[in-house]
């Protein structure tokens, strides 16, 4: 971060002492929540993004961006209003806690803490990845992109490193990540100046067809090729909001911000890597794109070139920028359990911090499920796919409480105020159950075994603490939630009876994209109708208020 020396949890003079370990302190400014976000958005996504997608999509990829970009935008303005209202840790897996309850609160609090516990494994493989230039690390992965046992070794001390630098305390992190942030928007930067300046051939985007693969290319790419995935992290300053000096401003801007700084730069490293391509890499189709390198897409490509110093520059970003987002990741993961802690649906111990104001438990915790990560999936690509389903399964949560709230508290404060929210709230849970299902079958399956996994953790939890009497213990609320698993299991059937990602087919093109967004619009109808009572949620929020100030 910039100029930040807060990241972790830690005692507040104010409200605790330092032996209560429950309390955090207040102190990220403006610059410090906008790095974050930025700092996540900018990883490991532009390394891959690119390829991904043109091998995709073909060109028409400027669109998949397009079209990613505007979804990202729709589900930030939501979490905009909502991270002014409500400027707590974890923000982004507490909104439905506050409109639905305590079953919504769980489920989407597991969403939240699957997607930031598995990003940092990601950008662990993306290291290793372009890594294989190098000779000492080309034993490090199979032919099929899944690790040796070299591989493994490796990848499991990178998640330590990203553990170790958390532990280290809050100034260490501030200053390494605060380092890492400028470099990975600089490189970048200087990617798209040379490769515009010294090799841009514009016929590119048109020798060998403009969209080759059609709509189905186009909106495959959105979800699978880790278009949505680069897209994502500017929910990183809404989990800081719990330390935020000013969060009611500063949310707002960091949120917005951060998107558009990350969509310009994600959307510029698209056009040049196509017009920089030799047309010798794809005469054989977009989707049998091959150069030299091309493991390590950008570095290869500027080697190709003629731009060996690019390369260099390239190869050492690949460990600082996937490191980068690790680490703030790293971060976040314990902020979400600190929050789910907090909530009631995960054992106190989540909510201890060490003498550095470090929350110990949860990190550890996020070291052994990267671990666990780096064993069923054969590829940066395949965690791609599950971590964005799982990403906007999180999202989509927001604007269902979004709705809720402006229905139940119409006149409560906000910092920011999104014009037009009513048709944004509903269009952006519509587009955020698009991705989900363009992500496929194959992806939501795999999906589905993670989500029945987080309600046996949680729920037993939440069961054993009913059962004991035990002062957080949640109230489900099974009303507020009833239109839950219909939407889980109802946006299941549609994408297994669908044609993306090994569906039966049975739902034709077009067609299938209507039953989507009809479904859509009716579970966001009826959840927002079936919500708390405005007295429960304003007793809620207080509730919360009072634990975040370190009481419970």
């Amino acid at each position: 971060m910039a100029s930040v020396d807060q990241l972790a949890p830690s005692a507040s003079p104010s409200t605790g002492s330092p032996g209560s370990g429950r309390s955090l302190r207040r102190e990220v400014g403006l610059i410090g929540l906008l790095w974050a976000s930025v700092g996540s958005i900018i990883g490991s996504g532009w390394l891959y993004g690119a390829k991904n997608a043109v091998m995709v999509a073909g060109p028409a990829a400027l669109i998949s961006w397009g079209i990613g970009a505007v979804a990202i935008v729709l589900l930030a303005f939501v979490h905009a209003e909502l991270g002014g209202m409500f400027p707590v840790a974890g923000g982004t897996a507490r909104y439905p806690h506050y409109a639905f309850g305590g079953l919504a609160g769980m489920s989407f609090g597991w969403f939240s803490w699957l997607q930031a516990a598995t990003v940092a494994p990601i950008e662990v493989e993306a290291m290793i990845g372009y890594a294989g230039h190098w000779e000492f690390a080309k034993s490090f992965l199979n032919d099929n992109g899944t690790l040796t046992a070299s591989g493994f070794v490796v990848a499991v001390i990178l998640m330590g490193v990203f553990v170790a630098v958390n532990f280290l305390g809050v100034r260490v992190l501030s200053h390494t990540n605060s380092f890492a942030t400028w470099l990975k928007i600089f490189v970048p930067l200087l990617a798209i100046f040379t490769l515009a300046v010294t090799n841009f051939h514009g016929g590119n985007f048109t020798s060998h067809g403009f969209a080759p693969f059609g709509t189905k290319g186009i909106l495959a790419a959105i979800s699978t090729s880790g278009i949505i995935f680069a897209l994502l992290g500017f929910e990183q300053a809404i989990q800081l909001a719990g330390e935020s000096k000013n969060p009611k401003r500063d949310i707002p801007r960091a949120v917005l911000g951060s998107v558009a700084i990350g969509t310009l730069i994600y959307i510029l490293l698209q056009v040049v890597f196509i017009a920089a391509l030799p047309a010798t890499s794809f005469a054989n189709g977009w989707a049998n794109l091959d150069f030299p390198g091309i493991s390590g897409p950008f570095a290869g490509l500027a080697t190709t070139v003629g731009l060996g110093w690019l390369a260099w520059v390239l190869y050492f970003d690949a460990i600082v920028s996937p490191g980068g987002t690790g680490l703030i990741y790293t971060t976040s993961t314990s902020r979400i359990s600190y929050g789910l802690s907090k909530n009631g649906y995960a054992p106190q111990l989540f909510e201890r911090v060490d003498r550095q104001g470090v929350p110990w438990f949860g990190l550890v915790i996020s070291f052994l499920t990267g671990v666990i990560c780096f064993l069923p999936f054969p590829s940066w690509q395949e965690l791609v796919g599950f971590i964005t389903s799982a990403s906007v399964l999180m999202y989509a949560g927001a604007p269902l409480a979004f709705g809720a709230l402006r229905r139940r508290l119409p006149n409560r404060e906000r910092s920011y105020r999104l014009p037009g929210g009513a048709v944004i709230a509903p269009l952006s849970f519509i587009v955020a159950s698009m991705i989900i299902y363009w992500t496929g079958w194959h992806t939501l399956a795999r999906l589905g075994i993670a989500i029945v996994l987080g309600y046996v953790l949680l729920g037993s939890y939440a069961a054993y603490a009913t059962k004991k009497g035990l002062p957080n213990a949640p109230k489900l609320d099974w009303r507020a939630a009833q239109w839950l698993p219909a939407y889980l299991l109802g946006l299941g059937l549609i994408s297994w009876q669908g044609s993306f990602g090994d569906g039966q087919g049975n739902l034709p093109m077009w067609w299938d994209m209507g039953v989507v967004a009809a479904f859509a619009l009716a579970i966001y109808s009826w959840a927002t109708r079936v919500a708390l009572p405005a007295e429960l949620i304003e007793q809620m929020i207080q509730d919360v208020e009072v634990v975040d100030e370190g009481g419970h």
